[in-house]
């Protein structure tokens, strides 16, 4: 037996050993392993191999399980900075590679990419449901949540401790042990199912793209477009032919253009059949069971639908709340659109489809503000607009400027970086910007970091915008339509929102906030693009640097009230299918995906035959793969917002430092540090009100007299 036991302790010795070098080797390697040398932790691109990914999140669930355990096994009182600041303090491994590999599983992803994020899911998934059903650690939590109000915290402490104890509850902490492993099931099989629809999606999306033989057929686009159609062509090995990809949207930016009816009839129906047919990418299955699982796992937690769930921690904390802002707005909605329907059959001397709506639009345009599209976008290139355009109203409103750097490593030649100085001259976060569309690169826009603020982790924010412009041909223009315009200024909005917060806890940072609350600062941010002055500093011809044209500002402006039926119809579309889908109930049977959109759109009385969901239930990546699950309707609830917020602008002069700093000390860098509802209260010195709302929408004549301005004293 002693013989044994020396053995034994030998092995244990030699396995330490092994073990330490296993890890110095993995350090060595590994630039995950430690923080990045680089400004700001950025990481190091260039010594990141798709290779390092798994080791990393392995390693970093390990050690961050090992944290976790150590924290809720104190055996010292639970206190706040022995248990909430620890919890804040914990996983940077794991954090610091999960931020830079599913960012770029959505914009740069490959094959072993999505095999790794297919492994990987599931597991972090399990992580997660560790840390929130430790019943040790909840009760740590709970402890400190029932004494708050008496250990001194300052509020934003305060909301963390309440934000932590509602994050545990609401992740099933207070369910039994049998109901616990349940749950983990279902959330298992949710994150495999997420994963695999993202996938589908861009899959599909990617095999979708519509091959055109003859140049002919694309009369209406513009050269340049042409030009990157037959440049996409090459890359595909399609020499002599042109490739039409597709956009994440159901209507594409080539319909406007096109005059083949029947090229636009196929482009249409290749973007609207997404997922909806037999074969590899068929996500009709997939989004059947996330339905009916969301459902399951809901009822567990005590709610009757996923809607009811999703929304109680939201600024609407109902669905009857969202559904109603929604449902009001159809019946003028459906009028409108109605009513340009018929005009537009009048232009085309024929019955429209839904494939002919965006060109009959904008010829409809062209005749009622004398508007063209293709004229407009001479004097949007995308590099103007970004500098003149949307660093120029950020540094009139906040005092920033921009030095774009090209000794930091990117992930994609095309990706730009800038660093971002502060009004006192000190730089204080880096901008990536990466704009054109590629197929590895899932639809859509959007912003993210690599890194956020935290004052107690001594981090500086890393921020990035995500698009899916058409790359222009070598030596040509990036020409983008005003849609894009705005699309630049919507996600820059984001990046502010990221770049300037100034909170302490990792938690609380940036954009960490509800969702219907999140799209507030983006939404603003659109505002400015049609400023007087910012608009005449950045649209400018793409050849002659000549000023656009007054009588073109005037159709572009004047023309944004155009379409609006169509426009807000869709959304409203798709905002209310997501609410179909997710107010099932946790007994419903596997639904039929088709048969259940007609009959939700029918059920709200927005199906419109040539007005499609501005996503179809097969690619609607927003709720089956993006966390906007019973949330979509939150881009309408925070416009709300922010048109109330740009008409307290309006009433005090626009464009200003003065401005622009109130904005950014009373809601820009609070974060999640605060109730959003109060935070927006103290800056407005009210609640919005929905006029606003309804006169940028066209909804409501603009002569309408609004409420009278309250003082700019925040409420005690």
């Amino acid at each position: 037996m002693a013989t044994a036991a020396i053995v034994r302790g030998r092995m244990k010795q030699l396995t330490a050993a092994l073990s330490f070098v296993a890890a110095a080797a993995f350090a060595q390697t590994n630039p995950f392993f430690n923080p990045s040398p680089l400004p700001y932790q950025a990481p190091p691109f260039n010594q990141i191999k798709d290779a390092d990914y798994q080791p990393a999140l392995e390693e970093g669930m390990k050690r961050g399980l090992a944290e976790i355990e150590a924290i809720a096994n104190n055996p010292d009182p639970p206190t706040f900075e022995n248990t909430i600041v620890a919890m804040e303090k914990s996983g940077d491994l794991l954090t610091r590679t999960a931020k830079v590999f599913f960012n770029l599983a959505q914009s740069n992803t490959d094959e072993q990419m999505q095999k790794i994020e297919s492994e990987e899911s599931p597991r972090l998934t399990a992580y997660q449901d560790s840390i929130y059903l430790n019943p040790k650690l909840f009760a740590r939590v709970k402890a400190i949540y029932d004494q708050r109000t008496s250990l001194n915290l300052d509020p934003e402490a305060q909301y963390l401790v309440y934000r932590y104890n509602r994050n545990f509850i609401r992740a099933g902490a207070q369910l039994s042990d049998a109901d616990k492993t349940t749950l983990k099931a279902l959330n298992q099989e949710e994150s495999t199912l997420s994963t695999q629809y993202r996938q589908h999606v861009l899959a599909d999306t990617d095999a979708s793209a519509v091959v055109v033989d003859n140049k002919a057929d694309l009369a209406g686009m513009s050269d340049s477009d042409i030009a990157a159609a037959a440049a996409r062509a090459k890359d595909r090995k399609l020499e002599g032919k042109y490739v039409i990809t597709l956009q994440n949207t159901t209507q594409q930016p080539a319909l406007v253009f096109l005059k083949s009816r029947a090229l636009r009839e196929k482009i249409f129906k290749a973007s609207s059949q997404r997922g909806n047919h037999s074969g590899p990418n068929d996500t009709r299955q997939i989004v059947d069971r996330l339905a009916q699982l969301r459902a399951q796992k809901t009822k567990l937690l005590g709610f009757a639908t996923y809607a009811a769930y999703s929304l109680d921690d939201q600024m609407a904390k109902t669905p009857d709340t969202a559904i109603k802002l929604m449902s009001d707005m159809v019946p003028a909605t459906v009028a409108k659109a109605n009513e340009q329907a018929k005009e537009m059959e009048k232009l085309a001397g024929s019955r429209l489809e839904p494939w002919d709506w965006q060109y009959y639009a904008e010829q409809l345009r062209k005749k009622q503000y004398a508007m063209n599209e293709a004229e407009a976008k001479q004097y949007f290139e995308l590099n103007r607009v970004l500098n003149d355009g949307v660093f120029y109203a950020a540094n009139k409103l906040y005092g920033l400027t921009f030095k774009e750097r090209h000794d930091i490593p990117v992930y994609n030649p095309d990706v730009r970086v800038f660093e971002v100085f502060d009004a006192d001259g000190k730089s204080f976060a880096l901008w990536y910007a990466d704009y054109f569309s590629r197929p590895n690169k899932s639809g859509g826009a959007w912003m993210d970091t690599f890194v956020d603020q935290s004052a107690l982790l001594g981090l500086k924010p890393v921020v990035f915008n995500v698009a899916n412009f058409t790359k222009p041909a070598a030596g040509q223009p990036a020409l983008i339509s005003f849609t894009d315009v705005t699309t630049m200024f919507h996600e820059f909005g984001h990046a502010l929102h990221g770049m300037f917060s100034n909170v302490k806890y990792p938690t609380l940072t940036g954009t960490s906030v509800p969702r219907d609350f999140v799209e507030f600062p983006s939404q603003f941010n659109e505002h400015w693009a049609l400023d007087t002055e910012v608009f005449a500093h950045y649209a400018k011809h793409y050849k002659t640097a000549a000023a656009m044209p007054k009588a073109l500002v005037d159709k572009i402006k004047n023309s944004q009230k155009f379409n609006q039926g169509y426009n807000l119809g869709e959304y409203l579309a798709a905002a209310l299918l997501d609410m179909g889908w997710h107010t099932i109930g946790s007994d419903a049977p596997l639904l039929e995906v088709n048969g259940f959109e007609q009959a939700t759109l029918r059920r709200f009385n927005i199906e419109m035959p040539l007005i499609p969901p501005r996503y179809h239930t097969t690619y609607f990546s927003h709720i089956w793969g993006g966390g906007y699950a019973a949330g979509y309707y939150a881009y309408l609830w925070s416009e709300l917002i922010d048109d109330d917020a740009f008409y307290w602008f309006k009433e005090r002069g626009g464009l200003t430092r003065t401005n622009g700093q109130r904005f950014r000390e009373m809601v820009l860098s609070r974060g999640g540090s605060e109730d959003p509802a109060a935070m927006y209260r103290a800056f407005r010195g009210r609640d919005p009100i929905v006029d606003p709302l309804l006169i940028e929408r066209g909804l409501k004549p603009a002569d309408t007299k609004a409420p009278a301005a309250p003082p700019t004293t925040p409420k005690k």
